[in-house]
């Protein structure tokens, strides 16, 4: 039975490893052992998994367990973001608006927290668009057309 099971999971492209590998990672990362998750994460955010990318480009942010490089966390984000991943999206949306890791763009920062208020968790939405609206404050109606513009023709582009 086991092995019956095993064989659908390898035909579906289920990456059982990689999703084990990938719990070892958020376990770790949860029991404050980051450079474990770190070396956990780093092969499957390579390989395109959205969720390592969007936890490796935290702990470049913070430096848990990686020297912090807002270049570096801004590039794990992106990658995350690009995919669809609503989190990377706002984080990167701070680094843009905050000029870390990217250069400074009100445009950029408010088309990413526009997508990732759109594809928030009901809990996380309002807290999200409250941020969103206060970029949105800083910007002219030209920068705000630009931004929307940009997250409707945004289409995610998966890596694997």
């Amino acid at each position: 039975m086991l092995l019956l099971v095993a064989a659908t999971l390898l035909l579906c492209g289920v990456d059982v490893a990689g999703a084990a590998s990938f719990r070892q990672g958020v376990s770790a990362f949860n029991r404050q052992q980051y450079l474990l998750a770190a070396q956990n994460f780093f092969p499957l955010a390579e390989q395109g998994d959205p969720a390592a990318q969007g936890y490796l480009g935290f702990m470049f942010e913070t430096g848990r367990g990686v020297p912090q490089n807002y270049t570096e966390a801004a590039m794990w984000y992106r990658r995350a973001a690009e995919q669809g991943d609503s989190l990377a999206q706002y984080s990167l949306g701070l680094l843009y608006d905050k000029g870390q890791g990217v250069p400074r763009d009100i445009v950029e920062a408010n088309k990413w927290l526009n997508l990732s208020t759109a594809a928030a968790p009901r809990g996380a939405r309002e807290a999200r668009a409250r941020l969103r609206d206060a970029v949105t404050s800083k910007m002219t109606r030209g920068e705000i057309a630009r931004a929307r513009l940009r997250a409707l023709e945004w289409v995610p582009t998966r890596e694997r």
